[in-house]
């Protein structure tokens, strides 16, 4: 019996057109996934005047320019990077939820993949965790994964 053949994308920027999207909003975290998303950019092979970075007031604006970007028909994929912190009340939840669907609705109505930056953490803590410099850096992690889709994308 002969194995599957199996389809898969890998993160290589090189000929690629990617468009990063990054709240202004907590800023103090969004900045270093934006520098983790662009780091990721430069070791997969792109260059940096070949990267478009559109910011946006903050997450719940982030789902328009990414359908307005994944409908320009100019990119393969796009990244979206926000941070979203509980606080004391339901606020979260509305802008988390209402961000995820919007960004998923983007890239479903287009075909364009958004890979999805946006961290929904319960404390600055875990936030600053995860937008730490290296390889935990949710910024550069989205970045690979847009990479890998849109190579996939190319293939399918």
């Amino acid at each position: 019996m002969s194995a599957p053949r199996v389809i898969a994308g890998e993160p290589n920027a090189q000929g690629r057109k990617v468009a990063i999207v990054a709240a202004r909003f907590n800023d103090f975290i969004v900045a270093s996934l934006l520098k983790g998303a662009q780091a990721a950019w430069l070791a997969r092979g792109g260059e940096a005047g070949e990267l478009t970075v559109v910011r946006v007031p903050g997450a719940f604006e982030l789902p328009v320019a990414v359908r307005r970007l994944a409908g320009s028909g100019r990119f393969d994929a796009l990244v979206a990077l926000g941070c979203v912190i509980r606080g004391e009340t339901p606020h979260f939840e509305y802008v988390a939820g209402e961000c995820a669907r919007g960004l998923q609705r983007a890239a479903l109505d287009s075909g364009v993949p958004v890979a999805f930056g946006v961290l929904t953490v319960e404390t600055v803590e875990q936030a600053l965790e995860r937008a730490a410099p290296g390889a935990g850096n949710k910024g550069g992690a989205a970045m690979d994964s847009a990479l890998e889709m849109a190579a996939l994308m190319a293939r399918l």
